[in-house]
């Protein structure tokens, strides 16, 4: 019986500390966005962190990750044509 209460206890100050590290670690990120610093990569970090406990921020964290992915390959693309452009002329 206590070692059922005390794992419960344990789980939920667990689920409470990642939720308090890991929404502040998101909301500094989100004041980067318009003050000064890296306020893109902190983002990322605090969805990691509280994507360790809860399943919501594992698929927030993967959209971003997708977001990323998709934006860098149009990127790419666009710099590809834009040197075949260069190199026929």
């Amino acid at each position: 019986m206590i070692r059922k209460v005390a794992h419960l206890t344990y789980r939920t100050a667990r689920r409470i500390a990642v939720l308090t590290v890991g929404s502040t670690v998101v909301l500094l990120g989100i004041v980067m966005l318009v003050t000064p610093g890296p306020g893109l990569v902190v983002i990322p970090i605090g969805l990691a962190i509280l994507g360790a406990e809860f399943a919501w921020a594992r698929i927030w964290l993967r959209r971003v990750r997708e977001s990323i992915s998709n934006q860098n390959s149009r990127n790419h693309a666009k710099r590809a044509e834009r040197h075949r452009d260069r190199i026929e002329r």
